[in-house]
């Protein structure tokens, strides 16, 4: 290769030459500039960058070259600092953009260090942004499945960041067709938490505390995380709409042992043993909810307030038969015409036996006895179980005999 001229300053250099050398030899001269421009301390680092990159990205320069010098520029931008690689990577995009199927690896390279950064500066949206470039399903290149599963739970946590629930679910449902597929127990733990909180911020509470509950056994997962999952369980769970579903999670966490050791057990106690809940009592509970957990619903209510509202109304159920509107107003602390409209709307979603009575303005409640229902289904089992003896002791009658005799001598 002759003649090569560079001149000072380094970022102005023109390269004059004759292909006479093989590729290799080109290549480390490309390597050469760019140790020189990183290593120069009278260098503008930004400026010469640039200018190498535009030398590389070059139709003039082969593919083969190009991508390999464009991996080493890659490389050396997480030594760099913030701004200077932010600058860089950015014009390293744009550059690259016209051709960006030729240099797929290397753009996703750069995008995942861009996205580190905003990171790092909480700029939560644009880090999302710049991984959702990232041709993880339609470009050329075949990525492995831990790295598409990876990078988009990562875009899913981001966008949740910014309270995105919506672009966050999207990226949950992708990655949710990848995970059964990778042996990574990491990345199935991240997939989970994702998952779990995408549940929460979406507001289906008893789903998320399920999720919770499950990664609060893990025992890859440190101790002191499996308690920060089960208080959210604990949390999401008393955030639920009061149904079925709810009682179960109740039941299940208050037998949790663990559960003693969280602030919120007074108020998880309360609700087990359908105690009427007052508003002084929640206070403390409010500090440990998250931002998204303390929203207002379509009535101007809070979460918790609803679900405490709809909570005191199922403790009221098993203790009277009727109530006024009033009354119940005056129990759940809300104005009367609110208590009949929650109470209509428990009623119509049969997550509580009743009906209404608004001509005399009463709540009369159904209570439907569990035990005798028992009663009846063990009643059933018996006379299937005493046909079988009938039908054996017809079959067998010898050996009934002296099963029956054996029983009596004992």
């Amino acid at each position: 290769m002759s003649p090569i001229k560079i001149h000072q300053p380094l970022f102005l250099f023109v390269v004059v030459f004759y292909i006479e050398e093989s590729g290799t030899g080109l290549k480390m001269w490309y390597r050469n500039v760019l140790m020189e421009i990183l290593k120069n301390p009278d260098v503008d680092l930004p400026h010469s960058l640039k200018a190498f990159i535009e030398a590389i990205v070059n139709e003039n320069v082969s593919l083969v070259i190009s991508r390999q010098l464009l991996t080493d520029v890659s490389t050396h931008l997480a030594l760099l600092s913030d701004a200077v690689s932010q600058d860089v990577s950015h014009f390293a995009l744009d550059v690259i953009q016209p051709r960006v199927i030729s240099f797929e690896e290397q753009v996703a390279s750069i995008r995942q260090h861009l996205a580190d950064i905003y990171e790092r500066n909480q700029n939560w949206k644009e880090a999302a942004n710049v991984l959702v470039g990232i041709p993880l399903e339609t470009g050329q290149k075949q990525y492995s499945v831990d790295y598409k599963l990876e990078t988009y739970l990562k875009i899913a946590r981001l966008y949740l960041e910014v309270d995105d629930p919506v672009q966050a679910e999207a990226y949950v449902n992708r990655a949710s067709l990848l995970q059964a597929e990778t042996t990574n127990e990491q990345l199935q733990i991240y997939y989970k938490v994702c998952y779990a909180r995408v549940l929460d911020y979406r507001r289906k509470f008893i789903e998320a505390a399920q999720r919770y509950n499950e990664l609060s056994y893990r025992n890859i997962i440190h101790e002191d995380e499996r308690m920060t999952c089960l208080r959210n369980a604990l949390i999401c769970t008393v955030l639920a709409s009061a149904g079925q579903q709810r009682s179960r999670m109740l039941a299940t966490l208050f037998k949790d042992e663990r559960c003693q050791q969280l602030p919120a057990y007074s108020i998880l106690e309360k609700m087990y043993l359908d105690r009427i809940i007052r508003r002084s009592e929640l206070h403390e509970f409010e500090a440990l909810m998250q931002t998204h957990q303390k929203a207002t619903t379509q009535d101007g209510s809070s979460i918790l307030d609803r679900a405490v509202f709809e909570h005191n109304l199922l403790s009221a159920s098993k203790l009277y038969n009727n109530i006024t509107f009033e009354e119940l107003g005056a129990l759940l602390e809300t104005p009367p015409a609110r208590a009949e409209r929650i109470a209509a709307h428990m009623i119509s979603e049969a997550r509580m036996h009743g009906h209404i009575d608004q001509i005399n303005s009463i709540v009369h409640f159904e209570t439907r006895e569990i035990l005798p229902q028992w009663d009846k289904q063990i009643q059933s089992l018996c006379y299937q179980v005493n046909s079988l003896i009938e039908k054996i002791a017809a079959a067998e009658p010898e050996w009934m005999a002296k099963i029956v005799e054996e029983e009596m001598i004992q």
